[in-house]
């Protein structure tokens, strides 16, 4: 395979890539708007302008196109990892790899008013998204022990520490994001997001 090859291979699954965040994307904005009930496949297909055939290529059900965000945070944030210096304490690595991943994006102008935030509530409540976003976390987790794993030296088979680690960092990020939306979610969830890894990084202390 030459060079050229694997830069169209690799054009290609971009391109996929983000055809499935646009339909994840557009799954979650019409849900929270509408309700659970009254949102289609063929809606969500319609607003990310492309046919239902398309959607159903990338999703089984729109449960799982609404989860599709969050893998993708995720997994972004074992690439980030991946991507921070090697001299980089591993908890500081992570931490920032984390925040970099909720930092609000420039063309994020998602309304925050009170329907928009019961409309969330709702959505994350529903059974079937829940269990999507379950596997989701299965499969983050994983990836995010392999990045693990390389930082370490560590075997992510056979060793315990990549995968107690991954184990942490997901019930961290999830603990902060559900206090957050449980308390301000009209601002940004980054400061939990800090408090919730710096608390970890130094060991849980007793308050």
């Amino acid at each position: 395979m030459t060079a050229e090859d694997d830069a169209r291979i690799g054009l290609r699954e971009r391109k996929k890539r983000q055809t499935r965040l646009a339909l994840s994307r557009e799954a979650i904005r019409l849900t929270v708007e509408r309700g659970w009930q009254d949102v289609t496949v063929d809606d969500i297909a319609a607003a990310a302008d492309v046919s239902p055939r398309t959607f159903r290529n990338y999703f089984a059900g729109k449960a799982e196109a609404i989860a599709a965000s969050h893998l993708e945070r995720a997994l972004r944030i074992a690439e980030e990892l991946r991507a921070r210096p090697a001299d980089e304490p591993l908890w500081d690595a992570i931490g920032n790899a984390v925040q970099a991943q909720f930092a609000p994006a420039p063309d994020d102008r998602q309304p925050r008013d009170e329907g928009w935030i019961d409309g969330l509530r709702l959505m994350l409540a529903e059974p079937a998204v829940q269990g999507e976003v379950l596997k989701a976390n299965a499969i983050a987790q994983d990836e995010l022990a392999k990045a693990i794993a390389e930082r370490t030296g560590t075997d992510v088979t056979h060793d315990l520490y990549p995968q107690l680690v991954a184990a942490v960092v997901g019930a961290g990020s999830a603990t902060a994001v559900t206090h957050w939306l449980r308390e301000d979610p009209h601002g940004s969830a980054l400061p939990l997001l800090r408090q919730a890894f710096a608390r970890i990084a130094a060991g849980l202390p007793t308050p």
